[in-house]
């Protein structure tokens, strides 16, 4: 392993929390169905797209964007059945269909040679669309994405999504309930969680709140190998690294980079499985350093 293809970054301390990045929320068509997205700016910048993990929303990236923005016309999707996106009746959440979408809205949208960014399972969703749709990718960057889930990991996942949605009787109840999944270190300023919290809920018909994911995309959640899809990636990739975090390991990368040799590695400090939450300044400065590399 070399120094250029893992990159620890030690001794940087996750720092004062940035402010949340001005946004405005829009909406385009793709599927079929409404999906929503957050445009941060900056236009005329080269574009990034961002795309958040299961059960998660575009708000996930709120506190990296004020960094990126300078740079980059950065812009943040929820994936069908995610956030303000309208759900699947009935409920078709393969990866293939969240690349589809996703290839939807570059097109509308008119993105080339773009940075392609992916957390969780938005990274699995990120590494297919770059695999199946090539051509406006010019970067891609993977944020602690599991490759190769384990059966008893589907199983829990399955498990979940088959219990009914959990009510809370105000808004105020769901945020100070709201807990980041899968469980781990709490690294994550309260500030920042109570933020992705307040994104978290929506109103039903009948007073309460739900978190506003459909249970349906866990429930029929499919096990997939990202590793072939390594070897149609061709551009600069980045996988990103929590410290604290063993989603991504030595074995997973030169697996990786067996298919795909210009892969790199950096682990993030202070962080876990929720990098952009735990350390936004430590993601932004590992992520930029490495554009900087590969422009």
């Amino acid at each position: 392993m070399t120094e250029r293809a893992h990159r620890k970054q030690t001794d940087v301390p996750a720092g004062p929390v940035p402010e949340v990045a001005p946004y405005s929320s829009r909406f385009i068509e793709a599927g079929k169905l409404k999906l929503h997205y957050l445009d941060y700016g900056t236009e005329g910048r080269p574009p990034m797209l961002c795309v958040h993990g299961g059960a998660a929303h575009a708000h996930w990236f709120d506190y990296v964007a004020p960094d990126f923005a300078p740079d980059f016309h950065v812009r943040a999707v929820d994936l069908r059945g995610h956030g303000d996106s309208e759900w699947a009746d009935p409920p078709v959440y393969s990866f293939e269909k969240y690349a589809s979408d996703l290839n939807e809205v570059v097109e509308k949208l008119d993105l080339r040679d773009f940075v392609l960014i992916g957390h969780s399972m938005g990274g699995m969703v990120s590494l297919v669309y770059a695999a199946t749709h090539p051509g406006r990718v010019s970067r891609l960057v993977l944020v602690d994405t599991t490759m190769h889930m384990s059966k008893e990991s589907i199983g829990r996942l399955r498990d979940l999504g088959a219990r009914p949605a959990k009510d809370y009787a105000t808004h105020d109840e769901l945020i100070s309930r709201y807990r980041l999944q899968p469980e781990g270190p709490n690294l994550a300023a309260s500030e920042v969680i109570r933020h992705v919290a307040a994104h978290s809920g929506r109103q039903t018909a009948e007073g309460t709140w739900r978190h506003k994911f459909d249970r349906s995309l866990y429930a029929i959640f499919e096990r997939r190998d990202g590793r072939p899809y390594w070897n149609h990636i061709k551009v600069p990739a980045l996988l990103v690294k929590g410290e604290h975090s063993s989603r991504v390991n030595a074995e997973i990368l030169a697996q990786v980079k067996a298919r795909s040799p210009q892969v790199e590695l950096v682990e993030v400090p202070n962080s876990d499985h929720h990098i952009t939450l735990d350390n936004p300044g430590g993601f932004v400065d590992a992520v930029r350093a490495w554009l900087s590399r590969t422009s």
